[in-house]
């Protein structure tokens, strides 16, 4: 074999081995860079600016706040001038803001940019625009460490997320109800935080009675707050939130809508698939699905359906319904018993990986509670333990 050097080796193999230009910027330049593209992408989605409205998107409500700080700072200005392509920093008012006598956090606060390292630039961190001192605040409260079991809390962010974009959930600001229970939902300090346990309750120095909370964040921490800790730093924050809990809406009101069935079937399979997995949790495994034809017809070719996981199916359990809406019926269950989704790959008939949904690893006898609830209306209070396997009150 011909003998080559380092250089023509590299070149034989298609590999470049021009050394990659070093950034230019400051980590904190890298960081302002990555809170301004999320302005950029609403831009290049909606074709407009984010604006101020009380009846919009949150994202864009927070993404409007982060611009007009922006337009304040022109050293922010000159660093972003070549990424403004559609002119969105025009009109600054050159607020009075020294740049200079601003530590790295404090402008990043001022920018509305999380300072925290994870995924500055993801569409879904929900982040806000913080003074110092409120950030300061905010620190005082309780530390934030990582959370090592954040991967059974994702889906529940990630449901969240989907909640507020299909309308399920609303976020409200925070006063009205001030109130903190196992379970609930809130935007404070720019992130989205879940109350993942309420401890007993305790009486604070001036009498009156408090709680230690386990709070998990939506981007990978956690902290050990006080209820009112809590309560203070959402009063605080103008931009704090609570974020409703689904409602029933009109899933069997008397008003039709687009997706409204007359009468309908909820039904639950249990897979005959050999998968190893699927074999060894079979009596646990069950797909949730709703139809307004013959469940049979569904199901008819589910061996060759990857959404059936290639493989025939057992009716396990179907339920009568009448004037439902099918789209939030299921948002329901996904909301209920997305801790539990069936995390599971599959390829299809083509060798392409799918991902099949309304799969869970729930027993068939909380499936029929939930079912039940769904009926008298008590669903929109429960919670899925899937410690205990069993449906709870949110309370």
């Amino acid at each position: 074999m011909t003998d080559l050097d380092d250089d023509e080796l590299l070149d034989a193999l298609g590999v470049d081995a021009t050394p990659r230009k070093a950034s230019s910027h400051t980590p904190l330049e890298e960081r302002i860079i990555a809170g301004f593209e999320d302005v950029l992408r609403f831009y290049k989605t909606h074709g407009r600016a984010p604006q101020h409205s009380e009846s919009g998107d949150i994202f864009e409500r927070l993404y409007a706040v982060r611009l007009d700080q922006l337009r304040k700072l022109p050293e922010v200005q000159a660093l972003l001038a070549g990424l403004d392509a559609p002119g969105l920093l025009g009109g600054a008012t050159g607020a009075n803001t020294d740049v200079d006598a601003l530590d790295e956090d404090a402008l990043l606060a001022e920018l509305g940019v999380s300072a925290e390292p994870a995924d500055a630039s993801d569409i879904t961190v929900l982040r806000h625009v913080r003074s110092s001192t409120e950030k300061r605040a905010a620190e005082e409260v309780a530390d934030r460490i990582p959370c090592k079991d954040f991967d059974l809390f994702q889906p529940l962010f990630e449901q969240v997320e989907r909640d507020l974009k299909s309308g399920v959930r609303r976020a409200v600001p925070f006063g009205r109800d001030a109130s903190v229970f196992n379970g609930n939902y809130f935007v404070v300090g720019g992130q989205l935080a879940y109350v993942a346990e309420v401890g007993d309750t305790i009486k604070a120095p001036n009498g009156e009675s408090d709680a230690r909370l386990r709070v998990i964040y939506a981007n990978g921490t956690e902290s050990n707050l006080l209820r009112r800790s809590l309560q203070r730093a959402l009063y605080k924050d103008e931009t704090g939130r609570r974020l409703s809990d689904p409602g029933m809406g009109p899933l069997f009101g008397e008003g039709a809508e687009p997706d409204d069935i007359q009468s309908g079937t909820i039904y639950v399979l249990r897979s005959c698939s050999s998968h190893p997995f699927v074999a060894e949790h079979r009596e646990l495994i069950h797909k949730i699905g709703v139809t307004g034809g013959r469940v049979e017809s569904r199901i008819a070719a589910a061996d060759k359906d990857a959404t059936y996981l290639l493989a025939g199916v057992e009716v396990v359990a179907t339920y009568k319904l009448h004037n439902l809406n099918r789209t939030r019926l299921e948002n329901i269950f996904h909301r209920l018993f997305s801790a539990v989704q069936l995390d599971l790959t599959i390829a299809d008939r083509f060798g392409n990986p799918v991902k099949p949904r309304e799969w869970f690893l729930v027993p068939l006898h909380v499936i029929d509670e939930a079912v039940q609830c769904i009926r008298d209306g008590s669903i929109a209070e429960m919670v899925y333990d899937k410690e205990s396997a069993r449906l709870t009150t949110s309370a």
